[in-house]
């Protein structure tokens, strides 16, 4: 919504502005289809020739992140320290009793009390990989924690190309709305011997292609792959949360230090409150028993 809201805001302002000042919108609207194959057709062109068909389909799936905004809400949080709390608590209590929940997490009686996290692969493996460690003797807080860092720095990397491909078109778009109005201009000076008005609307026209590029790079792709990055950022933080919990778990801290230890790494927007994740904490635990 607020993404919408943003780019309302932005074609107001420009256009009504200019038409304010006394422009008129016939000229560019006479050019802008023309315009609009040119550089847009220029730009998809180059976005596909750069890009495989995963990064073109993951780039169009995380423009959506626009206007949707981060994954990762509040309760989820909450209910991620409450996942981490009974498997922690499992893992100490039974060990072996705990293999079923990381081998199989799809089947998963505690996993599946959370769907939303059980259906994100990468979250769910960080977990059950990470546990599974453990349980081999590969517990040494330092070395998990280091081996964590680097995991969710390689996911993030590879989640972060969309928005690099969306900054490349933002950066390649003026040049290439200067490629459409220098056309602009060969066509005006093949027509070099008709009257100043048209010469006027041909020169306006051949301009309208500068504008475009730019207005597109700057007013829209560009504010798209920064909103993107922000949003893919945000959401990183439910990975580091993971890592936090879990490497104060190799330390041997109490479940509940190790809950709280995530919720005070917890991102402020997100992070649920000392009560309510107790009461959170409490019917899990009804529910266990």
């Amino acid at each position: 919504m607020v993404g919408l809201i943003g780019i309302i805001v932005i074609f107001v302002t420009v256009f009504g502005g200019y038409m304010l000042a006394g422009g008129k919108m016939g000229i560019i609207l006479q050019a802008l289809p023309f315009e609009m194959i040119m550089i847009g057709g220029a730009a998809v062109g180059a976005f596909v020739l750069s890009n495989d068909m995963s990064a073109i389909k993951h780039t169009m799936k995380d423009v959506g992140k626009v206007f949707k905004g981060p994954k990762w809400k509040p309760d989820d949080y909450r209910d991620l320290l409450c996942l981490l709390f009974e498997l922690i608590r499992l893992a100490r209590a039974n060990p072996v009793g705990l293999e079923e929940h990381i081998e199989a997490p799809d089947n998963s009686s505690i996993f599946s009390k959370y769907p939303k996290i059980q259906g994100d692969r990468e979250s769910v493996a960080l977990i059950c990989d990470t546990l599974r460690s453990a349980t081999m003797n590969y517990d040494d807080p330092h070395q998990v924690e280091e081996v964590l860092e680097k995991r969710i720095e390689a996911t993030l990397h590879h989640s972060l190309h969309s928005t690099h491909a969306l900054q490349q078109i933002a950066d390649g778009l003026p040049a290439l709305g200067i490629v459409a109005a220098v056309l602009g201009v060969i066509k005006t000076m093949g027509s070099i011997d008709q009257p100043p008005e048209i010469l006027g609307k041909m020169i306006g026209g051949a301009l309208v292609g500068t504008f475009l590029g730019v207005f597109l790079a700057y007013g829209l792709v560009g504010p798209f792959a920064a909103r993107v990055k922000t949003v893919i950022e945000e959401d990183g933080h439910f990975q580091q949360l993971i890592r936090e919990v879990l490497v104060a778990n190799l330390h041997q801290h109490a479940p509940n230090i190790c809950i709280e230890v995530g919720r005070q790494n917890t991102p402020a927007s997100c992070r649920p409150s000392f009560t309510d994740l107790e009461d959170a904490l409490k019917s899990t635990k009804q529910e266990a028993a």
